[in-house]
């Protein structure tokens, strides 16, 4: 297969996303760290980070040997698997666990240097911040195109010659997403049970009980807590997104494949069209960070609008490069996906809005959960899970308008559902969310700035700097808060669409793994055709996939099911780990004489071992269970079983993660308000209150409602990789 001039394109800007993130993380490192004190606790947060890092990823290298071996005999053994397949998951998992390997790296040098910045300017912290969190992004893209290029080239080395080509090259590489999604949940999992369990247990024990301030070196979890905005939310955020922007652009041109498999000449350009939009998205990307830039005693509002000047001006030069892009492949109604794309990048804007509106105290919804404080932590608790549940509307309501939209404008408005319709239109769905994720370089240096600007309130306060620097980098963290809750809206709105698009690229996998056992269906027209040639109407009607089928409503009660289990297990995990923090800081506050009165240090690495041991144990079953659910439904309810656990897994998924996300981040943001001096300030009874719901919301939104996005793609992965298997004993 000739590969066309444009595609090097995409390996040209995995190379410079990356040579743009090692330069930013030079610039940050010749930056100066500050007091022997700011280096000191800096280097406690960076070496407890990296032994926790290097610990979770000994358990995780053991799960992908023993599942790579199960693939590995699933295609040489029973022949039921492309031979590519374990190599590809190894290859997945690889990367996205380097993306956040980087990403944290960067985090743990920048914390204290962004605090030493904010020492001199709001405008320097900010820059150090943000660039830090550049890296994350940058990193991201790279490796993830990076990987699609070195893939496409290999595979199409070996599989050439018909419109069959296409399809499997695509298909096979979706499984490398499967690595990744694996390494994802592992490490939003593992990391999310390790950072609450310090958070919760530093709150309730120091600010609650001892009424001590946040970060204080006095309060023996503050290292693990600071340890822990690390390895959650960088490293499993770096690795999630890792996993959300390959899946996109791998399911689109897998859609691209099939729904263009009757025209050669389209066929190729419909596969690497996305690619492109990636690569030309990074470069966009690049040049919106270098935007970002604010005012010293910049306000909330201030501070946002420097972050949406560089997000929204990279959203803007994409939608605009993509006539061009389409236009210039010569690819079939071009401006239709065109559109398609705007729809994505548009439906992403609104889900940033509506969080930001949901969880930032400049509004009212936050600004009225700070208000309850004043009767209580119980109005506070029911003022957030109402705000979290309405503010899901927004959300669901965008991804029902995008979809359709996108649908629409791919297939040229074309309301018949044939079946020529229904596959340009399901390629337009899925070519939305790479319009979503085109500018993740910098949509996720927003969100990967947020633990860098904790980490650096938490230094400077470890550190007893001013309280000019304090109010600084309470600002800094306070945007951070909002930015993190826009990020992870932003997360969850690409997961259902590429969710959705995968759905689709699940029963292309099943088609080709029929076509390799030489099973055969019966199209609508009661002829015995080849798997291959079958729509997905045909496709449909011979596996049943309606909802007077038992088996898909059953399929989609185990899917809702799954999401709720799911967020049970992760969040009683977090109870457990952070009942033991509790625990050993009494004993501490007990047994050490002096440490409130400042006299002893505390016992901080006791602290640090408690969250690695229980994230380590905690981690492994919620994980396991969602790569064994879709199996199992696979071999117990089959094709048409399978479709309605992805169905009931995306759409009770998707509402709940919106839900935890932002009725954590607008607990933390409500907390965040009252220590400004509002409804009495520090120390107050609204601000116990608050605390109460900061640490309630703590799992939410860092733990559970996170970690969702990831198991809706993953079931959707394993239901791919799966197929064969379905097939042979489904």
């Amino acid at each position: 297969m000739n590969t066309p001039l444009a595609f090097w394109l995409v390996p040209i800007a995995s190379i410079v996303a990356l040579g743009m993130a090692w330069c930013f993380f030079r610039q940050m490192m010749s930056a100066d760290e500050g007091t022997p004190r700011m280096r000191e606790i800096a280097g406690h947060v960076r070496s407890g980070a990296m032994a926790y890092l290097k610990q979770q990823y000994k358990v995780v290298t053991i799960v992908f040997v023993v599942l790579a071996v199960i693939f590995s005999f699933m295609a040489y053994v029973l022949e039921v698997q492309n031979p590519w397949v374990p190599f590809a998951f190894l290859t997945g998992g690889f990367f996205s666990g380097l993306a956040g390997f980087f990403g944290m790296k960067t985090a743990t040098y920048a914390s204290a240097r962004t605090a030493n910045a904010a020492r001199k300017s709001l405008d320097g912290g900010l820059k150090i911040a943000f660039r830090s969190g550049a890296v994350m992004g940058l990193t991201v893209v790279g490796l993830g195109l990076l990987d699609i290029a070195i893939w496409f080239l290999v595979l199409s080395h070996f599989y050439h010659g018909d419109q069959m080509a296409l399809i499997t090259i695509t298909t096979t590489m979706l499984t490398f997403g499967m690595g990744a999604s694996t390494q994802a949940l592992f490490a939003r999992v593992g990391g999310g049970i390790y950072t609450k369990a310090a958070d919760v247990g530093a709150d309730i024990v120091g600010k609650v009980e001892a009424d001590i301030p946040e970060d204080d070196p006095r309060n023996p979890a503050t290292i693990a807590d600071n340890v822990g905005d690390n390895v959650g939310d960088v490293a499993g955020m770096g690795a999630d997104l890792y996993e959300s922007y390959c899946g996109s652009i791998l399911s689109t041109a897998a859609l691209g494949a099939t729904a263009f498999a009757m025209a050669p000449d389209m066929q190729l350009k419909a596969v690497i069209a996305p690619m492109l939009i990636a690569a030309v998205g990074v470069f966009l990307s690049i040049f919106g960070i270098f935007l970002v830039r604010t005012k010293e005693g910049a306000t909330m509002k201030d501070l946002l609008h420097s972050l949406s000047v560089g997000t929204n001006v990279s959203a803007v030069f994409i939608a605009g490069a993509t006539f061009a892009i389409l236009y210039l492949l010569g690819i079939e109604n071009w401006l239709g996906l065109s559109f398609s794309v705007i729809t994505g990048l548009l439906s992403g804007v609104v889900i940033g809005q509506a969080t930001e509106y949901y969880t930032s105290h400049s509004y009212k919804p936050t600004q009225k959960i700070s208000e309850a404080g004043l009767t209580g932590s119980a109005t506070v608790i029911i003022k957030g899970i109402g705000t979290g549940m309405i503010s899901t509307c927004i959300p669901v309501v965008t991804i029902g308008v995008a979809i359709m939209l996108s649908y629409l404008f791919a297939n040229g408005f074309d309301t018949e559902m044939s079946a020529a319709a229904l596959s340009k239109g399901l390629y337009g769905i899925g070519i939305a969310a790479v319009g979503m994720l085109s500018t993740l370089g910098i949509t996720l240096a927003t969100d990967a700035y947020g633990p860098i600007a904790d980490n650096a309130g938490g230094n400077a306060e470890m550190s007893e700097l001013g309280e000019d620097v304090r109010h600084r980098t309470d600002a800094l963290d306070a945007l951070g808060n909002t930015t993190a809750a826009t990020g992870k809206g932003f997360a969850i709105g690409s997961a259902a669409l590429t969710a959705l698009a995968l759905l689709a690229s699940y029963i292309e996998e099943v088609k080709i793994a029929m076509e390799r056992t030489g099973m055969q269906l019966t199209n609508l027209k009661g002829e015995v055709i080849n798997a291959a040639q079958a729509t997905i109407p045909d496709f449909m009607n011979y596996f049943q996939v309606t909802l007077m089928n038992p088996k898909v409503l059953v399929g989609a009660f185990i899917g809702g099911m799954a999401a709720f289990l799911f967020c049970g297990l992760t969040m009683e995990a977090v109870g457990r780990a952070a009942q033991k923090m509790v625990e050993e800081v009494r004993r501490q506050f007990r047994e050490i004489k002096g440490i409130l009165e400042g006299k002893a240090t505390p016992d901080y690495g006791s602290c640090v071992e408690i969250s690695t041991r229980a994230a380590q144990a905690e981690m492994i079953f919620p994980s396991l269970l969602a790569i064994a659910i879709p199996i199992v439904v696979g071999c117990v309810l089959g094709v048409a079983g399978v479709l309605g656990l992805l169905v009931g897994g995306l759409t009770c998924g998707f509402t709940l993660a919106v839900f935890m996300a932002n009725a954590g981040g607008a607990w933390d943001n409500a907390k965040k308000m009252v220590e400004e001096g509002n409804f009495g300030g520090k120390g107050s009874f609204a601000h116990k209150a608050t605390i109460v719901g900061d640490t309630v919301g703590d799992p939410f939104k860092d733990t559970s409602g996170p970690s969702l996005n990831i198991l809706i793609k993953l079931m959707s992965m394993v239901s791919i990789v799966m197929a064969g298997l379905t097939i042979a004993f489904g």
